[in-house]
């Protein structure tokens, strides 16, 4: 391939990738007037790393769109971490009194915890939220910590009864306590900020809690 042929392939390229931004922010703007509010997409991991760029970036956003105090997030994510989920709310809250979460596809583990703290959620037909399993890092990719708490007490559980097999004992002898202890630190962590965003956010204008019409 000639330098002239890269050039070329190169200038398709971004000509390519301004187009698409410039429908994406054309889009954004229609759901900005929809929602009336700012209107921001996350697609991805949710990771420590990006908590600095995520600030910065809402911070930007709310300078150049003052008079908003309503924040819509298009959101879609496998998960994550559960404390970056706390930190991108302490952000989002600073800034928005009133957050709308609109799920296109699927927001799962840390992203489903996440949606909790919207005061509205937007979902259609196809839409997912997965289950509230927290994720932790160990030293090679995130694991939901739910799971190996449960397998674990599960395997304890078949050691007090003594039917554990010889396998299944070098599966718990070969258990890194350091790492339970951090997927029981992200399931209380998890516990204790939803039940504090469900009641401060999700909840906090119902007035009816439950009805009986339609019912005979």
């Amino acid at each position: 391939m000639t330098k002239k042929h890269l050039k070329g392939i190169i200038e398709r390229m971004q000509v390519f990738d301004n187009t698409i931004r410039e429908i994406l922010n054309e889009r954004l703007l229609k759901l900005e007037e929809s929602f009336d509010s700012n209107v921001i997409f996350y697609y991805g991991e949710i990771h420590p790393y990006f908590e600095k760029s995520f600030r910065d970036f809402i911070e930007k956003g709310k300078e150049e769109n003052d008079a908003k105090n309503r924040l819509a997030v298009i959101l879609n994510t496998p998960g994550g971490s559960v404390e970056t989920v706390e930190k991108m709310v302490s952000i989002i809250r600073f800034h928005y009194n009133e957050v709308y979460f609109v799920v296109p596809d699927y927001a799962m583990s840390a992203g489903t915890i996440l949606c909790m703290s919207g005061n509205r959620i937007y979902m259609d037909y196809s839409s997912s939220l997965g289950p509230i399993d927290p994720q932790v890092y160990n030293g090679k990719e995130y694991v939901p910590a739910l799971g190996y708490l449960d397998q674990v007490e599960k395997l304890l559980e078949k050691a007090k009864n003594k039917t554990i097999t010889q396998a299944e004992f070098l599966i718990l002898q070969n258990q890194d306590l350091a790492m339970l202890s951090r997927y029981e630190q992200a399931k209380n962590l998890t516990i204790t900020l939803l039940k504090k965003w469900l009641v401060e956010y999700k909840f906090h204008d119902w007035d009816e809690h439950h009805t009986t019409a339609g019912i005979e």
